[in-house]
């Protein structure tokens, strides 16, 4: 969030978010994140994450395997594809930063992978699994609920990095309502939200 813009909206985006988390847990079948944890299982084991587990993140996101980038990817040795995103992981497990500067330097480095260069989904759903309680998932659904919420977030270069500081502000303008959220809560509660508004 820039530094300009007033807190004061974040208020009332707690009485969306909080009722469409309910609706959310409530509507989506508990075992669809079943993929999402276990790749987030194996990053923990591993610290990184190879072909086979970005391969599981693209279906759990629903993003099409037939383009050239994945093509790109699968022609690389996991080896170097798992020491990218082994610095990747130590950036958004990194404490020393804050949420928003950690998920900008894992952001960059995750860039360096075929089809990363552009485009927060699938690179944040990589870092979120790398991070579950501390980074979040971004998508074309998080931004029209971020929109339609009076929330700002450009999509200029750096844009994960400054969702996660919203995400931030968020969680700690929420007060008590938000006790035991994570990044991640917000993500399914603005995902939700954005995709029932379209």
């Amino acid at each position: 969030m820039d530094k300009e813009e007033s807190v004061s909206s974040c208020h009332p985006a707690w009485d969306v978010l909080i009722p469409a988390r309910a609706i959310y847990l409530a509507s989506v079948s508990p075992h669809y994140d079943e993929v999402f944890w276990e790749v987030a299982q194996r990053v923990e084991r591993a610290g990184s994450l190879g072909k086979t587990d970005i391969a599981a993140l693209v279906v759990w996101k629903r993003l099409s395997a037939q383009t050239r980038w994945v093509t790109a990817l699968m022609s690389l040795p996991d080896s170097q594809v798992r020491a990218v995103t082994e610095q990747a992981v130590a950036s958004v497990r990194d404490v020393g930063l804050s949420r928003g500067d950690a998920a900008r330097a894992a952001r960059g480095v995750i860039s360096k992978l075929p089809g990363f260069a552009k485009g927060d989904a699938l690179a944040s759903a990589i870092l979120a699994s790398a991070s579950p309680t501390r980074m979040a998932v971004y998508d074309r659904h998080v931004q029209r609920a971020i929109n339609s919420l009076g929330l700002t977030l450009t999509n200029h270069p750096g844009r994960y990095g400054r969702y996660m500081d919203l995400l931030d502000t968020l969680l700690t303008q929420s007060g008590e309502r938000a006790d035991g959220w994570t990044a991640r809560d917000i993500d399914t509660a603005l995902y939700w939200t954005g995709k029932n508004s379209a």
